[in-house]
């Protein structure tokens, strides 16, 4: 008989890492937020003590292409079978078919099931219905989804999708209104199959619903993925976390990214928490630690003068409808007159911004590629290699080096190669927002 007993809730920590000094005039102030979450990561797998607050709807593609080859469509049943086995008891789930149009495949009616050995058993019996036939419309897959998850009480409402071709019985506007209604919702893993789906198209979705974004080119790799994506779903504790920002009078937010473990950009992700604060969504957290750059311009101050730049906390909202602070640290700003203290650049913020500005360059350097831009793609390219070098993301490095070959890494002179399989370029573009973390 397994122990139930409620784990340990999430413990946050946050570390502010900046220059706080300006020289005279300066307005701008950056720094690095890095959020630390311990001690809620429980063992994963049936019977893994945790309270049942996890919901999960697994999104399968089944239209036509998935036939090509028919190994495709098996491989896709044998990883979702692998995914319910990692489900914990009491797990709420579903399993859809996705097409041009979202079918229930388990448990059906409109509701979810809750994970034992008889519905794990059930489910995977079920998985005997997928087969291909049919278009692909994506973001009915995600309504589906949404009002299965909406019928949970579950704090943690996860999908998980996986497609092997593009959009195509869906207008892209339809797809954005659905990735919107979705958003806030649940969080939401991305996986494409194969070489034939738009890259765009995954990474959209996961950026949007806060989830991962990935390339499985061998469809034999799928059960491996979909376990790791599952167990990674049963390790998180809290969901509905945010990163608040509140800044004094005359200061504004320039800008929030998330800057690791991958690049996202949630500025425009803002929502009002009161005079001169907002909230910026986290989504869900296990065990684990993400760096955020935080970029506020202040009002000149005057040399001598130092201020609070922003107060950075992390919140849950309560059912009150007020928030709980899990954590805070603060950004400051010090003007003065001694210029190797103001032009000092914090080697956090320099390694941040580097990153944000390689997955940049990797995807304007492909996106030139496909113009036929050939001399700009090079350029791109070239820096992306020199900024891969530099900061030591040799997964990147590597990825760089299939699209093309390097004749100096430190000065970034490339050529293109001639030839690129879709599977590297297309892995490239997925991964270029992976980022590593500065060395200490």
């Amino acid at each position: 008989m397994s122990n139930l007993s409620k784990p340990d809730v999430p413990r946050f920590s946050v570390d502010v890492y900046q220059n706080e000094y300006l020289p005279e005039g300066g307005r701008e102030v950056n720094a690095i937020v890095t959020v630390t979450s311990t001690g809620g990561g429980p063992a994963t797998g049936p019977s893994a003590a945790s309270a049942p607050d996890t919901a999960v709807v697994i999104m399968v593609d089944c239209s036509g292409s998935m036939d090509y080859p028919p190994a495709k469509m098996r491989n896709a049943r044998q990883a979702t079978a692998a995914a319910i086995d990692v489900l914990r008891e009491g797990v709420s789930f579903a399993v859809v078919a996705g097409t041009h149009q979202a079918k229930e495949v388990y448990p059906g009616l409109g509701r979810l099931a809750v994970a034992d050995a008889t519905t794990r058993a059930q489910a995977k019996e079920a998985l005997r219905k997928l087969s291909p036939g049919g278009g692909t419309a994506i973001g009915t897959w995600l309504r589906l989804a949404d009002r299965l998850l909406a019928s949970s009480d579950a704090s943690i409402r996860h999908g998980i999708l996986l497609t092997d071709g593009r959009n195509e019985h869906e207008e892209p506007d339809a797809l954005r209104a659905s990735l919107d209604a979705c958003a806030g919702r649940f969080t939401c893993d991305a996986r494409g199959v194969g070489t034939d789906w738009e890259v765009k198209e995954v990474t959209g979705i996961a950026s949007a619903l806060l989830g991962t974004a990935d390339i499985v080119a061998d469809p034999t790799g799928l059960a491996a993925d979909f376990t790791g994506m599952m167990e990674n779903v049963m390790g998180k504790e809290l969901a509905d976390v945010s990163l608040r920002l509140w800044t004094p009078q005359g200061a504004e937010v320039r800008f929030v990214k998330q800057v690791a473990p991958v690049v996202r950009d949630l500025t425009d992700r803002r929502t009002e928490a009161g005079p001169r604060a907002g909230d910026y969504p986290t989504g869900s957290w296990g065990d684990e630690t993400r760096d955020y750059h935080v970029c506020v311009r202040v009002p000149d101050a005057g040399v001598g003068r130092e201020m609070l730049a922003a107060r950075a906390s992390l919140v849950r909202p309560t059912r009150d409808g007020s928030a709980d602070v899990l954590a805070q640290g603060l950004v400051r700003a010090v003007w003065t007159d001694d210029l190797a203290a103001s032009t000092t650049i914090n080697p956090q913020v320099a390694h941040y911004t580097g990153q944000a500005e390689l997955a940049q360059a990797i995807q304007q350097g492909l996106e030139l590629r496909k113009s036929g831009d050939l001399d700009g793609a090079t350029a791109k390219l070239g820096r992306a290699v020199q900024l891969a070098s530099r900061s030591g993301n040799e997964d990147t490095a590597k990825l760089l080096a299939k699209v093309v070959d390097v004749v100096d890494a430190v000065n970034g002179t490339v050529r293109l190669k001639a030839k690129v399989s879709a599977e590297a370029e297309k892995t490239l573009e997925t991964r270029s927002t992976k980022t590593v973390r500065v060395k200490k």
